[in-house]
């Protein structure tokens, strides 16, 4: 199964956090899945870290996604297109583009995200326990 990381999805499985649960830990964890990281989160971290909104060196983010034998998801203009035709259920246009990706490459989206499930993805809550 693909599964593309949310941001806080992927920070917080590279920090341990105790806010990803179980069934979230088992799914990235599983080697059978291929777990996907999007450029576009990569971008999310850099802006954050810029603004100082969030702590966190990228370049050691990267290079641990590399190491964990995640793939790096690049933006294509198939994404774009698949983005152009959501809804606007909210405003944040990192969280669309990754949805838009999902829907595309046909991956659950592992999200926090409460407005994620109002749009034709697949989603697993990220604090989902069982």
């Amino acid at each position: 199964m693909k599964i593309l990381l949310d941001t806080h999805a992927l920070l917080w499985w590279l920090t341990d956090s105790g806010k990803l649960g179980k069934k979230a830990r088992e799914l990235v964890a599983d080697p059978a899945n291929d777990i996907l990281v999007s450029m576009a989160s990569f971008w999310e971290i850099a802006v954050k870290v810029r603004i100082g909104r969030l702590e966190a060196d990228l370049d050691e983010i990267m290079t641990t996604v590399s190491s964990e034998g995640f793939a790096v998801l690049d933006i294509t203009p198939s994404h774009y297109r698949t983005l152009m035709t959501l809804p606007v259920h909210h405003r944040d246009p990192f969280d669309h583009l990754l949805i838009a990706q999902a829907i595309t490459e046909k991956a659950l989206f592992l999200s926090e995200d409460g407005h994620a499930s109002a749009y034709p993805v697949q989603v697993v809550r990220c604090s989902s326990g069982a």
